[in-house]
């Protein structure tokens, strides 16, 4: 994009840039790393004009995560609409794991990393994972009672296995998608068949 061109460049599209411009130096340098004028270089402006958009790498995270809301939803709502919940399970898989580029799963593992940090990015993170369970948990209400399971548990088992294989595919060079997409429906299979409970609560006690 040359100088001319952005100098008229729409709000709306600076701001999407500016967004593309930190997911790719956060996947690059890490967040941590990443300081607001390697964002800023990323998206080809000055840091001056980048603070006038997002006041810190915090709203920055923000920001992803109020666009990648919209995404969310159409996945959830593929879900939602499915006859097949686990062919549909499958696809959006398949669609985030094999086919979406490694930068987003990259760019996961920062952000849940500096959510160990700092107490703003942990925030964002727990409102998508609210949104996540609330959606989800309607979705799979059904077949989990039919298990005998309650939706809560089957979320918590689902979210722990998709969480794994978004850290095992930014870490592992030779991370297998489809084989480990299959072995996450044989889990899932397994679950909504009532072969995976939840161990019951110690009571108390001394052991024997």
């Amino acid at each position: 994009m040359s100088i001319a061109a952005l100098s008229v460049e729409p709000e709306d599209a600076r701001r999407t840039r500016i967004l593309e411009a930190a997911e790719r130096a956060f996947a690059r340098h890490g967040f941590h790393a990443a300081s607001m004028q390697i964002v800023a270089a990323e998206a080809r402006m000055s840091a001056g004009n980048l603070y006038r958009y997002f006041s810190s790498k915090e709203a920055l995270v923000s920001g992803l995560a109020e666009r990648d809301q919209a995404a969310l939803a159409e996945d959830f709502g593929q879900l939602e609409a499915a006859d097949d919940m686990l062919g549909a399970m499958a696809a959006l898989l398949r669609k985030h794991l094999v086919a979406a580029p490694i930068g987003g799963c990259h760019l996961a593992l920062e952000i849940w990393a500096e959510a160990g940090r700092n107490p703003a990015v942990a925030e964002v993170c727990r409102a998508i994972e609210r949104v996540a369970r609330t959606r989800l948990a309607a979705i799979v209400a059904a077949p989990a009672a039919a298990a005998g399971l309650t939706p809560d548990f089957a979320v918590r088992v689902m979210l722990t296995v998709t969480a794994g294989l978004f850290k095992r595919r930014a870490t592992e060079p030779d991370f297998d998608g489809e084989a480990e997409i299959a072995l996450a429906l044989a889990v899932y299979r397994a679950l909504f068949a009532g072969a995976i409970k939840p161990e019951p609560r110690a009571t108390g006690g001394s052991p024997s």
